[in-house]
């Protein structure tokens, strides 16, 4: 038995076994047949991500948006779920997968969207798969992706596991794990907020807003279609926001300032929603920021939202916390034991800007009740998802 974690935003895929990880730009693209490879250059399996599922074959992340003639990418929840969610996880599944033993599978959904789309999700990616890795030095790597169940929990919620549990999932922080927490997740195309008491799940205080980063940036990127005449695609707007500047057909604009009014107004208006939404939750002990575009709104949120803002942490990268916690709750669920050593992955399966691995490998151990807080509330909350 093997356990992911799987994650797929609208802005990235992310996947974590314990022993690889990778994150991708969640866009398809076809695959067309690229006739010269100079052998330089980056050159591993999320640069050039190809593969091949059902027969049809994709190239996936940079590698479409770089080569691909035409590509796909949605903001739209059903079409995520239809048409993106079997080929992007099972792709991730297929790169962190060590082995052909069965895997089991733990994946979050926004607050707003699990009720309605999570038996959709567990249908599009469970049983059996093939994928074939077509690597650039032409040695293509087929695996057989056998998911025998999936379990789907309310995304945010992945944060929390990520903070309370330890890698083998079980409950290590006990003072945490007996307080009230809220998590704001910033995504690309939305914000989660969702609270756990004493181990239990909030629903009034949990929902979904559409305050994601993609907000921030299609205004910068209206800003920029008005004074350059291009439209400058939402999924290419991640390294200009970074650098601060974007050349357009040799023509430098510079956003830095843009960039800084519009982050501001997008943290004003996610603080808004989150101290209505949490009004009468005053009782809240700690409220941690996750997601990839808490990374960027951080340093204009923590003082516009009522409470004790735990700061995001500089050490590993906020867009995979979620799966790390996906994976520790796995954990939990099913037990752990140390896994075979890796059979000819498909060349490197982590990403290579990452922060690496964030757990050891561990022993096998069982469900010991000694090690979770003693609460009969936000212990059946947990049985119940087990």
């Amino acid at each position: 038995m093997e356990i992911i974690g799987i994650d797929v935003g609208f802005g990235f895929t992310k996947a974590y076994n314990g022993s690889n990880s990778v994150i991708f730009k969640s866009i398809t693209g076809d695959a067309p047949e690229i006739q010269f490879n100079p052998g330089i250059g980056q050159d591993n399996s999320v640069s050039n991500l190809h593969v091949t599922i059902d027969d049809k074959s994709y190239f996936l992340g940079n590698f479409a948006e770089a080569q691909s003639r035409t590509w796909d990418f949605t903001l739209e929840q059903d079409k995520l779920v239809s048409d993106f969610v079997k080929i992007l996880a099972i792709t991730a599944a297929g790169v962190c997968s060590e082995g052909s033993r069965p895997i089991k599978v733990v994946s979050g959904l926004p607050v707003g969207f699990y009720k309605r789309d999570k038996k959709r999700f567990k249908q599009a990616i469970t049983g059996e798969h093939e994928v074939t890795f077509h690597n650039q030095n032409g040695k293509d790597v087929t695996k057989k992706i056998n998911i025998n169940a999936v379990q789907m929990i309310p995304q945010p919620i992945g944060s929390i596991f990520n903070h309370i549990m330890d890698d083998n999932g079980r409950i290590s922080n006990r003072e945490l794990s007996m307080q009230k927490i809220g998590v704001i997740d910033i995504g690309f195309r939305t914000t989660d907020f969702s609270v756990f008491d004493h181990l239990k799940y909030i629903e009034r205080s949990s929902t979904t807003m559409d305050t994601g980063i993609s907000k921030c940036f299609s205004v910068i990127a209206n800003k920029l279609r008005e004074e350059s005449k291009v439209n400058v695609e939402l999924f290419r707007m991640y390294h200009f926001i970074e650098q601060g500047m974007v050349k357009i057909r040799g023509k430098e604009y510079n956003i830095a300032n843009l960039k800084k009014r519009v982050f501001t107004h997008a943290a004003s208006a996610i603080a808004s929603d989150v101290n209505r939404l949490w009004q009468d939750d005053w009782d809240i002990d700690s409220i941690f920021l996750s997601g990839g575009g808490s990374m960027e709104l951080a340093q204009y949120l923590q003082a516009e939202i009522q409470g004790n803002v735990i700061p995001v942490s500089t050490s590993s990268d906020a867009r995979l916390n979620n799966v790390y916690g996906y994976l520790k709750f796995g954990r939990y669920k099913w037990g752990h034991s140390e896994p075979p050593k890796p059979s000819s992955p498909p060349e490197d399966a982590s990403d290579p800007g990452s922060s690496g691995n964030p757990t050891e490998k561990a022993q096998t151990q069982s469900q010991d009740d000694t090690h979770t807080p003693k609460n009969g509330k936000g212990r059946s909350w947990l049985k119940r998802q087990s």
